[in-house]
């Protein structure tokens, strides 16, 4: 059903997708007994991912103000060396960037990036890709956070900016170094024989860019390209899905160009969905579109059902849309919107 509606195809019934922050996943558990929100509401895709390393890299050099585990409760490291303090809610985290200090490329190509590609941490796709299509499933390969957020976690968003304007040098080669890293990722995800790659940056804000379209272009565009041609070279019909949360209608042009087939998420308070469907329908498919700063939230049960049906009606017409909360369900999601919105998806006629 995914790849049809992806096709613009016609198809039966709108395909769904909706993500449970814990506190709420501890509600899902304790109404319905399952603890599996995909099985339980029937929604029609999975995510694999790669597996995460089995040692972490000695970032510690790379930190003065923190202290390490276990002294610092909550307090953890990721692969990339980014450090993350838990915030008041769940993924209002603090971060802590390990790259503020350093001053010379020298510095940067001395510093520990993750071994994406040792064999452990990819040799199960196959297998799960498979069996996730044998049960009818789209498969989407995660990796989102694919260049700028990332940099920007490692250096620190002023500085990352800053060394675009007065250190391009630097700049390049940190960019240089993901841009790499997520081309192996995307071909090996292509390999595996997943429908969709999702990759994104969150690179809008409520009412404009966090950049001008220009640095945008010149910076950002020709390296996501890489990484969307590692994959489509695999595979030239793999669907590539690009997540960037507030408003980026001045880019959408752009991400048509270099291959960009599903726009994610259509947050409705940055941008007008019925304009993105009259400008851009016939070239790209919607994800998304259900409000989780006012409708999901805020709305009653019957507000959530009729913005469910005017999405299906704008977004869903001639195919193209796959219908979904604009961001993971926060903790003040009445239970009853939850319900709502997926009632509402399962009784609506295309």
């Amino acid at each position: 059903m995914v790849l049809s509606v992806l096709n613009h195809e016609t198809v039966k019934k709108m395909p769904k997708e909706a993500k449970f922050t814990p506190p709420l996943l501890d509600i899902f558990k304790a109404k319905t007994g399952s603890d599996d929100p995909a099985t339980y509401f029937n929604m029609e895709m999975r995510e694999v991912y790669f597996k995460p390393p089995r040692e972490t890299a000695d970032f510690s050099k790379y930190y003065d103000e923190v202290p390490p585990m276990p002294n610092n409760p909550g307090w953890e490291i990721g692969e990339w060396g980014v450090g993350q303090i838990p915030g008041s809610e769940y993924h209002f985290i603090h971060i802590v960037h390990p790259m503020t200090k350093l001053r010379s490329v020298k510095e940067l190509e001395e510093y520990p990036f993750p071994d994406i590609m040792a064999d452990y941490r990819h040799a199960h796709l196959d297998a799960e890709v498979e069996r996730y299509k044998n049960q009818g499933l789209a498969v989407i390969g995660y990796m989102e956070w694919t260049i700028f957020e990332i940099a920007w976690h490692m250096r620190g968003m002023d500085r990352l900016f800053e060394d675009i304007a007065f250190n391009p040098d630097f700049a390049t080669v940190l960019l240089e170094k993901i841009t790499e890293i997520r081309c192996q990722m995307a071909r090996r995800y292509a390999e595996s024989g997943v429908d969709i790659i999702r990759v994104g940056d969150d690179i809008g804000t409520q009412r404009g860019m966090l950049m001008s379209p220009k640095m945008w272009r010149e910076w950002f565009k020709p390296r996501l390209l890489r990484v969307i041609e590692s994959a489509k070279k695999v595979n030239p019909r793999v669907f590539i899905s690009y997540h960037s949360d507030g408003y980026i209608e001045p880019v959408i042009p752009d991400l048509i160009e270099i291959g960009v087939n599903i726009l994610n998420p259509i947050q409705p308070e940055c941008m007008s969905i019925a304009n993105l469907k009259r400008r851009y329908g016939r070239d790209l498919s919607f994800w998304g579109g259900i409000g989780t700063q006012t409708t999901m939230p805020f709305g009653t049960p019957d507000e959530v059902r009729f913005k469910v049906r005017e999405a299906i009606e704008i977004l869903g017409a001639g195919g193209g849309y796959v219908i979904a909360p604009t961001h993971v369900l926060e903790p003040d999601v009445p239970w009853e919107n939850i319900l709502a919105f997926f009632e509402a998806v399962e009784g609506t006629k295309l």
